[in-house]
């Protein structure tokens, strides 16, 4: 059961991190996303991107360090709703079906933990 959760830590977290370091970048496309969402200029956008960015990294290191579940539900939706924001942008469905682990993995994680109580 330990490898079995070590596992899931460390690909979550892996996912999480990677994210953020792109995020803190200021990778084009997802501000150029972020402008076509929101509608808000450029120097904003990348600043929000950014400012996900760290938050993704933080996840990343409470996964590693100590997981809690609220941290946990809030990667689930997040991994999901990056992996929808792919074909709201015209990306395509199959680069969201792609993702299922960026939110399958940290609610794996989340389950493996309520079970085990």
């Amino acid at each position: 059961m330990q490898k079995m959760e070590w596992a899931l830590r460390v690909g979550v977290a892996g996912e999480f991190l990677g994210h953020g370091l792109l995020a803190i970048q200021k990778k084009a496309d997802w501000v150029n996303w972020m402008v076509r969402f929101t509608h808000f200029g450029h120097d904003t956008a990348a600043l929000l991107i950014m400012l996900i960015g760290i938050v993704d990294v933080i996840v990343a290191l409470i996964v590693l360090i100590k997981p809690i579940n609220g941290v946990l539900l809030y990667a689930v939706f997040w991994g999901f709703w990056t992996a929808l924001i792919r074909p709201l942008m015209g990306v395509g469905w199959l680069d969201f079906i792609e993702r299922f682990a960026n939110w399958g993995a940290p609610l794996a994680l989340y389950y493996f933990y309520k079970l085990r109580k």
